[in-house]
């Protein structure tokens, strides 16, 4: 396998069926989508409601399968079924409700649950806990009830899970979506950590700016299709495009675009607001220096 292809989506059409109706009514969600993951890539998929990205994650998770089209994993097809139990022990995915992840009233024990029904080995179970425990700073909290954690320490739980599995890859499908800005703080750092210094290729389902900034990659998805795609200095410049489909751009990108508009010389590429405050001192400071020649 190739670093080229490690996710692979090609041409993929998905769709929903509402059963409920008579006949059942088909509801084409993906339109033919091909996208290309490398092996330790971190991307962030941004889209508003209804536009298939998480549909699409759900695809690489071979929860969904498409109606035409291919998605491989590591090289392995998501319509394989003997290859599903492989390909969700490579690509592990956290949903947006820890909740809904967490099956056991014992942190160590959730974290263990997936590694016992594979019939791993006691003494392999316990190296990998620790070590996913740690890995996300919830070993301390090893023994504590999860239902009694904050959100940003059960979503840390619920990774911390998913890493025991040893993936190669996580999906995480607007994973900070119910938590306040520490948790969602906690929860990226522990992304951000994962991919730099253990080369876990993420692909961060999202609909917070900021957070689809700190990726290395940006793909935009509307109605189904790829619209965008590029790093965050590419995409996030295009404020009216993104406004266009529904979306918002970092609050610093904002700033600069709107000053831009009226006639401020300022780079088009800010996206962190450390970048922003440089550049709007830099503009006091030449026109001061302006002022007093």
């Amino acid at each position: 396998m190739s670093a080229e292809g490690f996710l692979e989506a090609k041409n993929v059409v998905f769709s929903y069926v509402n059963e409920s109706e008579e006949p059942p009514v088909k509801n084409e969600v993906l339109h033919g989508v091909s996208l290309s993951v490398k092996k330790g890539e971190f991307v962030a998929v941004l889209g508003h409601n209804g536009s298939g990205k998480s549909t699409l994650a759900k695809c690489f998770n071979a929860i969904n399968i498409p109606d035409s089209g291919t998605v491989t994993v590591a090289g392995m097809s998501t319509a394989d079924e003997e290859k599903l139990l492989e390909i969700r022990k490579t690509a592990g995915m956290v949903f947006q409700n820890p909740d809904n992840q967490i099956v056991a009233t014992i942190v160590e024990e959730d974290c263990a649950f997936a590694l016992e029904n594979l019939g791993v080995e006691p003494s392999e179970i316990r190296r990998r806990v620790d070590e996913a425990l740690k890995t996300v700073g919830m070993y301390e909290y090893r023994m504590h009830a999860p239902h009694k954690l904050s959100g940003g320490q059960k979503q840390r739980v619920a990774i911390a899970g998913i890493l025991a599995m040893k993936p190669d890859c996580i999906l995480l499908d607007e994973p900070t979506a119910m938590l306040d800005p520490r948790g969602r703080k906690e929860v990226m750092e522990t992304i951000k950590r994962l991919n730099a210094e253990q080369g876990v290729t993420i692909v961060l389902i999202t609909h917070y700016m900021e957070e689809a900034a700190q990726a290395k990659r940006v793909v935009v998805i509307d109605g189904g299709n790829i619209l965008m795609d590029g790093t965050p200095r590419e995409i996030f410049p295009q404020v009216e495009k993104l406004k266009s489909i529904g979306l918002d751009v970092p609050q610093a990108t904002e700033l600069v675009w709107r000053l831009r508009q009226r006639g401020y010389d300022l780079p088009a590429d800010i996206i962190t607001e450390e970048e922003c405050a440089e550049a709007v001192f830099g503009l006091f400071k030449k026109s001061s220096r302006e002022r007093v020649l």
